[in-house]
């Protein structure tokens, strides 16, 4: 028997080669389809997500990708990451707030492209 689900976050990250809607869009859908196959979640898992972009992702929001492919109930947010020198460029960001019985060790973080690196000391 599962046990009680319970509030966890998840990060991932990706990278776009160029600034269009076109790629906004298909690497966050990309991004969010990989972090729910990874964690078994179907969209009523999921509470809220945030989304970010470095500053040289301009010509879409981020969260118009995630409502193109059934995000549309969920509540999102897009906001911007702070610029720091040396920050990977052209990122795409994601923190979603979920309802789970996974464990922290047991949820797979994802990280695609040019952010693979990012976090390397979160499980993926």
């Amino acid at each position: 028997m599962p046990g009680t689900p319970i509030t966890r976050a998840l990060r991932g990250a990706t990278t776009v080669e160029e600034d269009t809607p076109e790629q906004v869009a298909s690497r966050i859908q990309e991004l969010l389809t990989e972090v729910m196959a990874r964690n078994s979640l179907v969209e009523d898992d999921i509470i809220s997500i945030i989304f970010t972009a470095t500053d040289d992702v301009v010509s879409s929001f981020p969260a118009t990708g995630a409502r193109d492919i059934g995000f549309g109930a969920v509540p999102l947010l897009c906001t911007s990451e702070i610029k720091v020198p040396g920050a990977t460029p052209l990122c795409l960001r994601v923190l979603l707030h979920i309802h789970t019985t996974l464990s922290r060790a047991e949820l797979r973080h994802v990280y695609l492209h040019g952010a693979q690196g990012l976090r390397d000391d979160l499980p993926v």
